[in-house]
């Protein structure tokens, strides 16, 4: 496998979405990892930090179909899925697409619309399909969600499912920018939308290519059992209520293989494991009123058990 071939593609994409989105390079590596891993990303923070900015520049500069729908109360789940309506003139019933039948699908604010609306999602972001009147339509590949939510102001929304944040395979919060960026984002924006300036240097088939390559990089038995055993701490931690399920271990092997190839390696690492384990673990955690006590967070539990399961050592050339 030609490694170095896909690791310059990944660092091309990830420079180009760097146009719009100022000194949060580790962001875009961790969302760029996502889309090539077919996973999908919540982005949850404070407005105005360059969510929607972000989800936009990536459907640029990979010149993917995208679709953007801002989820309100009044959303309802056929707007997402399509429905089936009555031709008239033709006698037939004829299907009619919702918004999700896109290649990225970005779902802003995805906890101010209902719960029935926010299962409209369950079916299309875990089989990559949507059944409308007992009818199964299949998404265009690949098919990747972003959706954003603000996680401070709490009126008029509703809280995500456990099952359906079990569908996201990472949670990122991108922050404020620093200083010196943030004077940088004044002045980028000064004449032009930076937006404008993101050029198409992938397209569907480099995504593709990407996906197969990910899914050929090889992963060593300790690796596994690392993973297994870094997952089973969390179902035996008396701090957490409910521990990863799953499909949260084989979402954190699947982006694991997605970082090893953007580091030019065919084999994974103990290291990849450990750089995207908060992103892929804490949102998937239940916690138990002992750890409210004990005012401890995921994140705190997640570094206490990393640092408590054993790391495999694995040679050079990772076999």
């Amino acid at each position: 496998m030609n490694t170095a071939a896909y690791t310059t593609q990944i660092n091309k994409i990830a420079s180009e979405v760097k146009k719009s989105i100022i000194g949060k390079d580790h962001i875009i590596i961790k969302v760029l990892l996502a889309l090539i891993c077919k996973g999908h990303i919540l982005i949850e923070d404070i407005p105005g930090v360059g969510k929607t900015t972000l989800a936009l520049s990536f459907a640029k500069a990979l010149s993917l179909e995208h679709n953007r729908l801002q989820f309100t109360p009044d959303v309802l789940p056929s707007d997402v899925t399509g429905f089936t309506i009555y031709n008239k003139n033709k006698g037939v019933f004829e299907f009619k697409e919702g918004v999700a039948f896109c290649n990225l699908f970005l779902a802003d604010e995805i906890n101010r619309t209902s719960s029935k609306t926010q299962s409209a999602l369950l079916e299309l972001m875990e089989e990559k399909s949507i059944t409308v009147d007992g009818i199964t339509y299949k998404l265009p590949e690949p098919y990747t969600v972003i959706a954003t939510q603000n996680p401070i102001g709490s009126a008029g929304t509703h809280m995500l499912p456990d099952s359906q944040l079990d569908r996201f395979m990472i949670r990122l919060s991108m922050g404020y920018p620093s200083a010196s960026g943030e004077i940088e984002i004044l002045k980028s924006k000064h004449s032009a939308n930076p937006i404008d300036g993101i050029n198409n240097v992938a397209d569907i088939n480099t995504i593709l290519e990407l996906q197969d390559a990910v899914d050929n990089v090889f992963i060593d038995d300790k690796i596994y059992e690392y993973i297994v055993a870094l997952s089973t701490a969390t179902r035996n931690n008396n701090l957490i209520k409910l521990g990863i399920s799953p499909r949260g271990t084989l979402a954190l092997t699947k982006i694991s293989k997605g970082i090893a190839l953007a580091m030019g390696r065919d084999y994974v690492i103990p290291d990849d494991v450990i750089f995207i384990c908060h992103d892929v673990f804490c949102h998937r955690l239940v916690l138990s009123s002992k750890a409210r006590i004990a005012d401890k967070t995921a994140d705190d539990i997640i570094d206490d058990i990393i640092k408590t399961v054993p790391v495999p050592k694995i040679s050079v050339n990772g076999r």
